[in-house]
């Protein structure tokens, strides 16, 4: 391969790549909320509302639980919502939680 076919290559690669970062974050900003009957929401116990979960229903919940918290929450810190690695293309209440909450690193 020659340097300038591998320069337009990388150039390319390049490009690809930061198109599929914005469309993400588009698709992000954009993504309409987790319904609380939505059946794969039921099926996690999810609550838009932490201090609303249902403690015989989920004994090991902790008040401090809270999707911003959660290791699948994607959104900024500070956000009133974001997205969430469980309900791909839709955004979460940073307030929720469910029961596949998994402490943050850090």
């Amino acid at each position: 391969m020659s340097s300038n076919n591998r320069r337009v290559f990388f150039m390319q690669a390049a490009a690809a790549s930061a198109v599929l970062v914005a469309g993400r974050q588009a698709m992000a900003q954009g993504a309409p909320m987790v319904s609380e009957q939505d059946p794969q929401a039921q099926a996690l116990g999810y609550s838009a509302d932490s201090a609303k979960v249902d403690a015989k229903k989920f004994p090991k919940h902790a008040a401090s639980q809270t999707c911003a918290t959660c290791q699948l929450f994607t959104g900024k810190a500070g956000d009133a919502s974001g997205p969430c690695g469980i309900f791909p293309g839709k955004a979460v209440s940073a307030k929720g939680w469910c029961s596949a909450w998994v402490k943050k690193a850090g």
